[in-house]
C-alpha cells in the first residue's frame, strides 16, 4: 500500500506557509501599500487625458467671458497726425514779384477721437451669448465624464494587480504542493510501493504548473506597469481586499430606477441636450442675421492745426451722440439658405439625443445585470470553494484505502486552487462593476471611492 497524500489540514496549513513567505518576501512594499483613494488623488494630478479634459473645462469659461462681451460697451481711440508742404511762387508769368509772399507754406495737423458704441438691441449677440452658456455647460459635463472615466481605468488597474498577484501566489502555492506530491511518488517508486505511472502524472502536472506561473508571473509584471502609467510612479502596491468581505450590491435594486436616473443625470445625456439647445440657438441667430439692431453711438474728438499754410491755426473740440438703425434689405438668399441648414441640423442634434438616451439606457441595463450575475458567481464560487475542499479531503482519503489514483489527488488540488483564483478574481469584479454601473448611470463620484477604501485592508 503507497503512503497516502498529505491530509486537508496538513494541506491548508501548508497554504497558510506559502502565503506567509510570500507575506514576508513583499513586506517592504506591503508596508508602504497605497489604498484607491491615495492612487487615485495621484493619478488626477498626473493622467494626461484627465488634465487635458480639465483644462478644456477651464478654458471655456473665458470663451463664455468673450460673449458676454458682445451686449457690453465698446470703446476705441483713434488719433493721428498729420504735415502738409505748399509750395508758392513769388513771381507771376509775366516775371512780376508778388509782395508778401514766400515760396514755401507748410501745415500740422494733430487729431484725436474717443467713440464708443453700446447695443441696445442685437438678437444676434443674444442668442451668441446662451450659446456660449450652453457650451460652458457642455465642458461641466465633459468634464465629468473624462472623471468618471479615470475612476474606472484606474480601479480596473488597481484590481488587475491584485488579482495577479492572487494567480502567482496560487499558482506557487500549486506547484509547490504538486512538487511535494512528486517527491513522493519518485520515493515510492524507488522502494516499489508505487508504479512509473504515479511519478510521471506528477512530473507533468509539476511542469504545467510551472509553465502557469511563468505566465502568471509576467501577467502580474504587466498590470503593475499598466498601474504605474496610470499613476506616474513606480512600484506601486495596492492594498489587498479584506477577507471575509461583504460586496456592495445595487441599491436600489430594480432596473428601472437605474435607467431613468441616468436618462437625468448622465453627462451625455446632459451634453446631447445642451447640444440640441445650442442647434436651435443656432437657428435663431441665423434668423436675427435678418433683422435690425439698434445701437447708441457717440464721439468726442478735436485736432489742433499750426503751420504758415494754415488759414486760422488753434484747436477745434467735436462731439456727437446718437442711435444707429441698421437693417439688411437683401442678402442674396444667403439669410434663408442658412436658416435651413440650421433646422437640419437641429434636427441632427434631436436624433443624436434619443440615440445617446438609448445608448446610456441600454449601457446602464448590461451593467446592472453583470453586477447581479456577479455577485451570484461569487456565492456560487464560494460554495464551490468549500466543497472543493471537501472533494479533496475525501480523494485523499480515498487513495489511502486505494479506491483512488493519484491522479485523482493532483486533479483534486488543482481544482481547488482554481477556484479559489477565481473567487478572488469575481470578487474584484464585483466591486469594479458596482462602479462601472454608476459611471453607465453617470452617478460615479470621487466619494465612491472611499466607499471601495472600506473593502480593502489597513
Amino acid at each position: 500500500m503507497t503512503p497516502a497524500p498529505m491530509r486537508l489540514k496538513d494541506f491548508i496549513a501548508r497554504l497558510a506557509t506559502v502565503a506567509w513567505v510570500l507575506t514576508l518576501a513583499g513586506a517592504g512594499t506591503l508596508a508602504q501599500a497605497q489604498s484607491l483613494r491615495e492612487v487615485y488623488e495621484a493619478a488626477r494630478a498626473y493622467d494626461a487625458t484627465y488634465l487635458a479634459a480639465r483644462a478644456l473645462a477651464d478654458s471655456a469659461q473665458y470663451r463664455a467671458a468673450q460673449a458676454d462681451a458682445l451686449n457690453r460697451p465698446n470703446v476705441s481711440l483713434s488719433a493721428g497726425a498729420t504735415r502738409s508742404d505748399v509750395d508758392v511762387p513769388s513771381t507771376l508769368s509775366n516775371g512780376q514779384a508778388i509782395p508778401g509772399t514766400s515760396g514755401h507754406r507748410y501745415a500740422n495737423r494733430y487729431d484725436a477721437t474717443v467713440s464708443a458704441a453700446q447695443p441696445l438691441y442685437n438678437r444676434l449677440n443674444d442668442a451668441t451669448i446662451a450659446q456660449a452658456r450652453r457650451a460652458l455647460e457642455v465642458s461641466v459635463a465633459d468634464l465629468e465624464t473624462a472623471e468618471q472615466d479615470l475612476i474606472l481605468r484606474l480601479s480596473q488597474a488597481y484590481f488587475d494587480v491584485l488579482a495577479s498577484q492572487d494567480s502567482l501566489a496560487t499558482a506557487q502555492a500549486n506547484k509547490k504542493a504538486i512538487a511535494e506530491t512528486l517527491a513522493s511518488a519518485k520515493r515510492n517508486f524507488e522502494v516499489g510501493t508505487a508504479t512509473i505511472t504515479d511519478t510521471r502524472e506528477a512530473q507533468a502536472r509539476f511542469d504545467l504548473t510551472s509553465a502557469q506561473e511563468i505566465a502568471a508571473e509576467n501577467d502580474l509584471r504587466t498590470k503593475r506597469i499598466a498601474l504605474d502609467q496610470l499613476v506616474g510612479r513606480t512600484g506601486v502596491t495596492p492594498k489587498p481586499l479584506l477577507i471575509p468581505v461583504v460586496l456592495p450590491g445595487a441599491t436600489p435594486d430594480d432596473v428601472g430606477q437605474w435607467v431613468n436616473q441616468a436618462d437625468d443625470q448622465h453627462p451625455l445625456v446632459r451634453k446631447s441636450r445642451l447640444a440640441l439647445d445650442i442647434a436651435k440657438l443656432e437657428t435663431e441667430r441665423a434668423r436675427a442675421s435678418d433683422g435690425p439692431t439698434l445701437d447708441l453711438v457717440g464721439s468726442v474728438g478735436g485736432n489742433r492745426t499750426t503751420g504758415s499754410a494754415t488759414l486760422s491755426p488753434g484747436n477745434t473740440v467735436q462731439s456727437a451722440i446718437g442711435v444707429q438703425l441698421k437693417l439688411p434689405l437683401y442678402t442674396g438668399g444667403l439669410t434663408q439658405n442658412r436658416i435651413r441648414e440650421t433646422l437640419s441640423l437641429e434636427e441632427k442634434a434631436r436624433n443624436d439625443l434619443e440615440a445617446a438616451r438609448r445608448g446610456v439606457a441600454q449601457g446602464t441595463r448590461v451593467a446592472f445585470y453583470g453586477l447581479q450575475s456577479g455577485k451570484a458567481q461569487v456565492g456560487a464560487l464560494e460554495a464551490a470553494e468549500s466543497s472543493s475542499k471537501l472533494a479533496l479531503e475525501a480523494t485523499q482519503l480515498g487513495y489511502k484505502v486505494g479506491v483512488r489514483v493519484n491522479l485523482d489527488v493532483l486533479n483534486a488540488q488543482s481544482q481547488l486552487y482554481q477556484t479559489q483564483r477565481d473567487l478572488a478574481k469575481a470578487r474584484y469584479d464585483v466591486i469594479v462593476g458596482g462602479l462601472r454601473l454608476r459611471q453607465a448611470a453617470g452617478q460615479l463620484r470621487p466619494e465612491d471611492v472611499n466607499a471601495v477604501n472600506t473593502l480593502l485592508g489597513p
